[in-house]
């Protein structure tokens, strides 16, 4: 037995509403379970309930055992004077309120039904488990109830990265256009370089942007300056050097400082991925939109994205993934599925977090823009359409990694609509 079965138990009234008693035979009628407390104190507040014919109004304690309000110390806490009735599954102890009144005690183990107890044992049985709890029964969920709770998991998770965007409106005194770069610049560097491409956002004033933005090159030079791929006296291409002159004299002009940036990596990364390239397209990508953040905020589907993001690395690159060191002739562009992850990572955080700062309802486009985009590969959605059915899109992929990751692997089944379901079923 687990405390969190006995809440799940209370707060949805899974005990019969007549014939509770204490365990000092008092009439109990419960009115309002009270609202769950997930921090520090009572389990549940404002909790309304008959004992013994009077009306209590106040907070609801739950544990395994009476005794374990004494092994953790309630007696001597003020936040437990006002529980009005002490729930349990065992009830082992008397226990008293710190005015030496006795707390009524409701034992719940003679009033749960055994499916209940059997359904709960089943889904935490870790023998055969391979992938989740609920592995083997998850396909059998109603696939409408089932898609509402994708729907709920994925602007859950949308939540969750706006905590990111808050933190950067936050350092940027709410500059919209200042984390939209630095945004960009972490999924620009992927999982490799994010954090070090982010380094460099947050050093790099967004106004200096603006500054040079109509030219790529300049951009560039910033760029890479920033980031410590210049300044090596080996590399005698022209290309090269040019660009540490640029970005010499840029850096006097603006008094550009690298502190806190963190060189990015080649290591494990396909040549396609490179710093260099990477930090080349994002250039031009501001050089050909220098209103950028009123584009995507303003782009309502995937064609307009598409159209936004459809750049190149600069020619130079056409030939090179590295300085000084040519490759065969291939134009460095952006993907699809490059393009489709900067949606899901990037745009539509942004365009949530943005739009619940002006007020604006945009929850029914974002659904149809992650809709559009294609599910990510790895081995948690494959699993998932290995055990339901076949994952459609980046909305699903994206609710299921929420699922997995808050949910499944911290055996939070009692909080999932589909542990849910599978304790309720009495067959």
């Amino acid at each position: 037995m687990r405390e969190d079965l006995l809440h799940f138990i209370w707060k949805y009234r899974k005990l019969p509403l007549e014939g509770l008693v204490t365990s000092n035979n008092l009439e109990i009628e419960i009115l309002e379970v009270g609202v769950h407390n997930h921090l520090a104190g009572p389990d549940f507040f404002n909790a309304k309930i008959h004992i013994g014919g009077q009306l209590w109004a106040g907070n609801v304690e739950i544990h395994i055992k009476s005794s374990d309000w004494y092994v953790h110390g309630h007696e001597r806490d003020s936040n437990y004077n006002n529980v009005i009735l002490h729930v349990v599954w065992e009830d082992d102890a008397t226990v008293f309120r710190s005015d030496e009144s006795e707390m009524p005690t409701l034992e719940l183990k003679p009033y749960i039904p055994d499916y209940l107890l059997d359904n709960y044992q089943s889904l935490f049985d870790k023998r055969h488990k391979r992938f989740i709890n609920c592995e083997k029964d998850i396909g059998q969920i109603d696939p409408f109830v089932f898609r509402n709770w994708l729907d709920r998991l994925y602007f859950e998770r949308l939540e969750g990265k706006s905590l990111l965007v808050q933190s950067l409106l936050k350092e940027s005194k709410n500059n919209w256009e200042q984390v939209l770069f630095t945004l960009l610049l972490k999924n620009f560097g992927s999982k490799i370089n994010g954090e070090s491409f982010s380094s460099l956002g947050r050093v790099l004033d967004f106004s200096i942007i603006r500054k040079i933005q109509n030219d790529p090159f300049k951009l560039e030079s910033v760029f890479f300056g920033l980031a410590g791929l210049l300044g090596s006296d080996s590399i005698t291409d022209i290309h090269y050097t040019n660009l540490n002159k640029e970005y010499g004299y840029l850096k006097t002009k603006y008094q550009l400082n690298d502190e806190g940036v963190q060189r990015p990596e080649f290591f494990k990364l396909r040549p396609a991925n490179f710093p260099t390239i990477r930090l080349s397209q994002l250039a031009n990508l501001y050089g050909s939109h220098p209103n950028l953040f009123s584009e995507v905020m303003g782009a309502s589907n995937i064609t307009e994205i598409y159209s936004i993001f459809t750049i190149s690395a600069s020619a130079y690159w056409d030939t090179h993934f590295t300085f000084g060191k040519e490759s065969r002739r291939n134009t460095k562009k952006l993907t699809k599925v490059f393009i489709n992850l900067l949606i899901i990572n990037t745009l539509i955080p942004l365009k949530f977090c943005y739009a619940k700062h002006t007020g604006k309802e945009v929850n029914e486009e974002i659904t149809m823009l992650a809709s559009q985009l294609k599910k990510e590969e790895n081995t948690i959605i494959k699993s998932f359409g290995d055990h339901r059915s076949k994952v459609e899109n980046a909305l699903e992929s994206q609710a299921l990694l929420q699922l997995y990751n808050e949910y499944c692997t911290k055996n939070r089944c009692l909080d999932c609509a589909v542990g849910t379901i599978l304790l309720n079923r009495n067959n």
